[in-house]
């Protein structure tokens, strides 16, 4: 099996876009987190480029675009835009970008829809229904608060999305210049992730469902609380393992474009088993609570957005031990919810 290798060493500046190869060019665009930047991908597209993904709204990244519109990148010779999938580091400036250069939005169904409805009313997860759903999990009503405001902030980050869009979805070809991409379709780190494959070139544009060095964050939202994110995401990995070859360029939303997509697919199987494990173990005496199982699972110190996104991981964790029969759900005094592990399980995947 190819081990992970990395043909290009260095990322370009923020702003700078580097040739991977004939007609392929990669930009770093900053985020204001922990994981500081976003990768956008130029295609050749006839006289022009099409855009995938966009960074998120504000205004280090129009800034950003805005000189790129004025040198480089004239908006005469923009195509298109095809955003991945809805979270703001990739979504966020569609709306300010298609606008700007007067060029269509390319997505799948989910991610629009998703999108639309978080700008539309965002700050619905401040709900009192989503606030009972942190304290039912053990969450302290100062940290629910917190959580609920500014653990969200960053969904906020994201310009208003065009009134039409196309839409993407697995199976459909896409003709981006001399190039044919094979749309692909992810899930569990985001619902109905588009990712393109062209096997001309073996190359494969996983955005955030394949990383080189960090797993995707998994999360179970309040919106769906019984949801299986983890075993979508487990599924999703399984079918890039047998559908792609495993010498294929990586074109990653983060990090650096790489190769050895099946070591990096089983890697990230094991991490999340290991963490299963781990989950198993803290439950095995005493039945735990989310809040009791986030420093299990991540044990450096969280602000309110890092600890957001922990809490829907570990969550995930547990509903996907759940559906394996693993762990058990006791509901105590006065409702909150903790997990034990049960006496039978089964091999349900």
């Amino acid at each position: 099996m190819t081990k992970i290798s990395h043909p290009f060493q260095e990322p370009p500046a923020f702003g700078e876009i580097a040739e991977i190869q004939r007609g392929i060019g990669w930009l770093r665009l900053p985020l204001p987190y922990r994981l500081d930047h976003v990768n956008v991908y130029l295609i050749e597209d006839g006289d022009g480029w099409t855009v995938i993904d966009a960074g998120i709204f504000d205004k280090p990244t129009i800034a950003i675009w805005e000189a790129l519109l004025a040198g480089p990148l004239p908006a005469a010779k923009l195509k298109r835009l095809v955003v991945t999938h809805h979270h703001p580091d990739h979504i966020g400036m569609a709306g300010w970008l298609c606008e700007r250069a007067g060029i269509p939005l390319l997505t799948s169904q989910t991610a629009y829809l998703f999108c639309d409805n978080i700008s539309l009313d965002p700050g619905a997860l401040q709900n009192e229904q989503y606030r009972n759903f942190y304290l039912s999990h053990g969450m302290p009503e100062a940290i629910a608060d917190q959580v609920g405001t500014q653990g969200h902030d960053y969904l906020t980050k994201v310009s208003r999305l065009p009134l039409t869009f196309l839409r993407l979805m697995a199976g459909d070809t896409l003709v981006i210049g001399e190039r044919r991409f094979k749309i692909l379709s992810g899930d569990g780190h985001a619902p109905e992730q588009i990712m393109m494959y062209c096997a001309e070139d073996n190359i494969l544009v996983t955005a955030d469902q394949v990383i080189a060095r960090i797993t995707p964050n998994v999360s179970v939202w309040a919106a769906e609380p019984d949801g299986d994110p983890l075993g979508h995401f487990m599924r999703s990995i399984r079918f890039l393992k047998q559908a792609i070859p495993h010498d294929t360029l990586i074109l990653p939303g983060h990090q650096l474009p790489f190769v050895g997509l099946h070591q990096r697919c089983d890697e990230m199987l094991a991490h999340h088993e290991e963490r299963c494990r781990l989950v198993s173990e803290t439950c095995r005496t005493t039945p735990q609570t989310i809040m009791e199982l986030v420093p299990v699972l991540f044990q450096r110190p969280l602000d309110a957005h890092q600890l957001s996104f922990a809490f829907a991981e570990t969550l995930a964790h547990v509903n996907r031990m759940i559906r394996r029969t693993e762990l058990c759900k006791l509901v105590t005094p006065p409702g909150v919810i903790r997990y034990g592990v049960s006496v039978q399980r089964d091999d349900a995947t």
